[in-house]
């Protein structure tokens, strides 16, 4: 609806976890670097834990494009809400391995044979699960119970487990130490700052085509920092409803007060931001805070389901 007045040739902020808009802040590429190191050094297992909105699922899809020009064989569970059974279901229906029976030995057997196969192949075999943190004990013990699947030297799977903070502070448990211990890199995602809020929406609006005049003032991406405190899904959520609401007042630049309407509609100013003292480093106990969490739950809903945004199934 907006492009043709913005002069651009995609929305720029849609929701849609699309690598080729994956922000490569210092902390992204750390955890995009750990992640292809543990894979590629065979470290059995890895974990990359971000507060909700700040890349993961972003991330591994880059991930998953680097892995199959690699010719590596995954397999994305996205789903965490499963038992011990339909784990190893969605793990042979992924790597599309046949398997009649419903018994866990065999289903094992079959399992284990194809790894060898690929693994004599010189093959890479990776499994990641995101949204780990609503994974059960018994499910996440049969995770780490796959790792045994390994020939004297290496480990046939690499594992990724993606989740929230609530999944780093479930793998302290005492229940959970065995598989704690075998975590070999712990790799993470954090929200923007000020500084790199302007890169961001910067960025995504050169990949989507923009050139010429500013579409946002620098004022504006002030106010979508203060607002969205850094979160990458709630600045693209600020960004594509600033830009439909601009639109249609034929607002070029778009200035700090359409953000903020965008804002009180979606409760995100209940928050009362403030810019704190000494510049755009915010204390995390505000992207911890339950105020903020709820709030941001109930935007990002409203967001997935309005008439303005479009989605696309992920894969």
């Amino acid at each position: 609806m907006y492009k043709n007045f913005y002069g651009l040739k995609e929305n720029p902020f849609n929701v849609n976890p699309d690598p080729r808009f994956l922000f490569l802040t210092q902390e992204i590429e750390e955890a995009l670097t750990g992640l292809m190191y543990g894979i590629q050094t065979r470290k059995g297992f890895v974990t990359l834990i971000g507060e909700v909105g700040t890349g993961k699922t972003t991330l591994i899809n880059r991930l998953l494009d680097w892995l199959h020009q690699r010719k590596a064989r995954t397999a994305f569970l996205f789903n965490s809400r499963m038992n011990s059974n339909q784990l190893l279901d969605f793990i042979l229906a992924e790597f599309d391995i046949p398997c009649d029976s419903k018994s866990k030995s065999q289903q094992l057997m079959k399992l284990n044979h194809w790894l060898m196969e690929r693994y004599r192949l010189g093959e890479t075999v990776v499994l990641v699960i995101d949204e780990a943190q609503n994974l059960t004990y018994p499910v996440l013990e049969e995770i780490r119970l796959l790792t045994n699947l390994e020939t004297s030297t290496e480990k046939l799977v690499q594992i990724v487990l993606s989740g929230q903070p609530e999944l780093e502070e479930k793998l302290k448990l005492p229940q959970l130490r065995q598989l704690r211990q075998r975590i070999m890199l712990r790799c993470k995602t954090a929200p923007l700052s000020k500084e790199q809020t302007h890169q961001y929406v910067a960025e995504r609006l050169k990949i989507a085509g923009a050139s010429g005049a500013p579409i946002f003032s620098s004022q504006t991406v002030d106010t979508i920092h203060l607002y969205s405190l850094g979160i990458p899904r709630v600045i693209n959520l600020l960004c594509e409803h600033s830009l439909v609401n601009a639109f249609v007042e034929h607002q070029r630049p778009i200035q700090p007060k359409v953000v903020e309407e965008v804002a009180r509609e979606f409760q995100l100013d209940e928050l009362d931001p403030s810019a704190p003292n000494g510049g755009s480093k915010i204390d995390s106990d505000v992207y911890n805070s339950e105020a903020f969490l709820q709030n941001l739950g109930e935007a990002l809903s409203r967001f997935r389901f309005s008439p303005s945004t479009t989605t696309r199934e992920r894969k």
